[in-house]
């Protein structure tokens, strides 16, 4: 196994880290309030954080406000500097998009931006308003938005199932994995369903969305905790969701696992990998199996990666760290140790295993 030194950070790592740390020192706070339908009021908490912040003392404006405004949010409005829009036209309409030049003049320290999932009219500075939020964030400006999950690009089939409606604008998840905090505006279903709306989902539809935020949320978090680790040089791995790492070897009780893995993951909303450590000179029926195994693990959507040849151990202990597992299942037939030999590799696994828990499967009779 590779020793502690071996593990130390190379000259590009160490690099990597510096230019990573005062890249985050250099660029603005990113704050999103994230909903997860119409009217869940994340435009008023948005709002609402700006002015806490504004009475402490804080420089505050805004610089977007989306469409027509509650009469609560206008009152609150009224207590911030409003950079005003640029009216541009285009194939006969009128848009209006963030004045950034001004905002740039300006540089608050923060910038209240309504209305995320915005697209600009062509020839426009950025094609989208997530874009220019990016830019504000490059030029130490920190922001505050607001956004819904229909809008987030990859949730949008998972969104349309649900809702049978797709959402025009998006912003990319990976720009909502960069912020430094996201909250997710939480009301009960069936506080929404007595809202006026048109087109509401009901209360089933509505806890489907909410729970998709919630894991989106979730998801965003352990990209922020594995941003810290990295910067930091810690090499533990956590994570905020279950990870589920099952091993499988053409002798290994498969079915068992896999089925386990995957209750195991639905329950928590984690996420279930396979992986085998490729061996050289499988006998047919070996290859035969563990192609059977791998059929499984397919059919209930685990993540599947062949691991080159090597060391067992070594192998499944670097994949697990690189892939922040919280648990390994293992088959075992138990041999080895009614042999009375030490240090086989179910053994060696338990030893180093520091981040993650294992769990030993017995192999069945006859395989």
């Amino acid at each position: 196994m590779s020793s502690r030194a071996d593990k130390r950070p190379n000259p590009e790592e160490l690099l990597r880290r510096v230019q990573a740390t005062e890249r985050r020192e250099r660029r603005g706070r990113l704050k999103v309030f994230l909903g997860y339908a119409s009217r869940v009021g994340k435009s008023f908490r948005m709002f609402d954080e700006g002015r806490r912040r504004k009475e402490r003392g804080q420089d505050v404006v805004v610089g977007a406000v989306q469409g027509k405004v509650t009469p609560d949010i206008q009152e609150i409005l009224s207590c911030f500097e409003v950079i005003p829009p640029v009216v541009e036209r285009h194939a006969g309409k009128n848009y209006e998009v963030m004045d950034m030049a001004a905002l740039f003049r300006r540089h608050p320290l923060v910038c209240l931006i309504d209305g995320l999932a915005y697209d600009n009219p062509p020839g426009s500075r950025n094609p989208e308003r997530w874009q220019d939020v990016e830019e504000l964030l490059d030029r130490g400006i920190s922001v505050i938005t607001a956004v819904n999950v229909q809008h987030i690009r990859e949730k949008q089939d998972e969104v349309e199932r649900i809702t049978c409606k797709r959402a025009a604008n998006s912003v990319p998840e990976a720009f909502l994995a960069e912020a430094d905090e996201i909250e997710v505006v939480d009301a009960p279903p069936e506080a929404l369903i007595g809202r006026s709306g048109d087109g509401m989902p009901d209360s089933r539809r509505l806890a489907e969305l909410r729970e998709l935020a919630l894991l989106l949320a979730a998801d965003v978090v352990d990209h922020q905790l594995q941003e810290y680790l990295d910067s930091h040089g810690i090499a533990a791995r956590w994570g905020a969701q279950e990870r589920i790492l099952v091993c499988l070897t053409p002798r290994s009780s498969a079915e068992d696992m896999l089925r386990s893995g995957y209750r195991n993951a639905l329950r928590f909303h984690g996420a279930l990998l396979v992986a085998y450590v490729q061996q050289a000179r499988l006998r047919p029926e070996d290859q035969a199996r563990l192609e059977s195994h791998l059929s499984i693990a397919r059919e209930l959507g685990a993540e599947v990666h062949c691991l080159n040849a090597g060391d067992f151990v070594d192998s499944i202990l670097e994949f697990a760290h690189q892939q922040r597992i919280t648990q390994v299942f293992l088959g075992h037939s138990g041999r080895e140790s009614r042999l009375g030999m030490s240090r086989n590799p179910v053994d060696r696994l338990i030893e180093a295993a520091e981040d993650f828990d294992i769990r030993l499967f017995p192999h069945r009779e006859g395989e």
